[in-house]
């Protein structure tokens, strides 16, 4: 079998920013108050008829650019995102137009703050079947979608945006590439971090509509304790079946949360705060998003280069949670 890797990173985000002191004029909060609940100081929102589509194609474009690879070339779309332009069509079809991937075929994968770690690594399998050269996947979402900007428990939390990645086959005597991953749900918690309304269970009505049960609910104490146990349980798990230990790993790209999650599976894994990348204060939490938008910042502060041992990490609805090795590729 082919090994695959990520060959290159490209992000989008809203310019429209939204800050913390903003937020103080919109709900009964304060910058101090979030900040030293979720480490979040601002995020980015989408301007009014801004889509995920839209974000997707452009981060979409620009990781092609930097891989070198032409849309023409693109074998397969997956786009994770739980903010979709609409019901159907998938949104991986409308990035396939609008980036003109002629032959590309696609899909969508909802699992939330999960969806870009499962996704690359549903990404992989395809590069190392052989069935494909090129594979782009992408996280984003719209999250400003489905707020509710009087709910102070979610609004402080969530920004828009995300990223994409070509995924290739790595050359035959390249070392780089996808390791080893667990990936794990328990849909025992999934009316705690959840969208009611808007499926086949609640149809959308005027009593959902008036219910607000259209926004995302959230039982902040219920997902905050298991984010806390499952990241760094699953972290240990795949770094000892791999005969690793924290001390081991060059950096950490946790989902980007909350700060105090991070921070509490960075104790736990006995990981140096300074191998860990931390940008929720620049965008919050952009759920599918937050991955590539972590990478980014990663290789813009020169804490990412070619050849490093990544541990990745995500926690979020369903419940889902996942962890990923990695060499970097580039």
């Amino acid at each position: 079998m082919a090994k695959a890797k990520v060959k290159s990173i490209g992000t989008a985000v809203p310019a429209k920013i939204l800050s913390n002191f903003d937020l103080e004029k919109m709900v009964e909060t304060s910058n101090e108050w979030i900040v030293e609940r979720t480490g979040i100081h601002q995020r980015h929102i989408a301007a009014h008829g801004q889509t995920t589509s839209d974000l997707s194609a452009e981060a979409t474009l620009r990781a092609l650019d930097a891989a070198g690879v032409s849309p023409a070339d693109v074998d397969l779309i997956i786009v994770a995102t739980i903010t979709p332009d609409m019901q159907l069509p998938a949104t991986a079809c409308l990035v396939q137009d609008k980036i003109g991937a002629k032959k590309a075929w696609g899909f969508d994968m909802s699992i939330a703050c999960s969806g870009f770690l499962y996704a690359m690594q549903v990404g992989a399998q395809f590069i190392q079947s052989g069935a494909h050269k090129n594979v782009v996947v992408i996280g984003v979402d719209v999250m400003s979608s489905i707020i509710d900007y009087t709910d102070r428990q979610t609004c402080i939390i969530f920004g828009d945006g995300g990223g994409a990645a070509v995924i290739t086959a790595t050359e035959s005597d390249d070392e780089v590439g996808f390791i080893d991953f667990i990936h794990e749900v328990d849909g025992s918690g999934g009316e705690f971090l959840c969208l009611p309304a808007g499926g086949s269970k609640l149809p959308t009505s005027h009593e959902t509509v008036d219910k607000r049960l259209h926004f995302v609910h959230q039982e902040g104490k219920v997902v905050f304790k298991y984010a806390t146990r499952k990241m760094p349980e699953l972290c240990s798990r795949l770094l000892e079946r791999n005969g690793l230990t924290g001390e081991d790993v060059d950096v950490f790209i946790p989902h980007q949360a909350n700060l105090r999650i991070i921070t509490s599976a960075c104790e736990r894994l006995k990981m140096p705060i300074e191998r860990v990348v931390i940008n929720i204060d620049e965008f919050g939490n952009t759920t599918a998003g937050t991955l590539p938008l972590a990478i980014e910042s990663a290789i813009a502060k020169g804490q990412l280069k070619k050849g490093d041992l990544v541990l990745f990490a995500t926690v979020g609805a369903g419940f889902s949670a996942g962890a990923m090795l990695m060499r970097w590729g580039f």
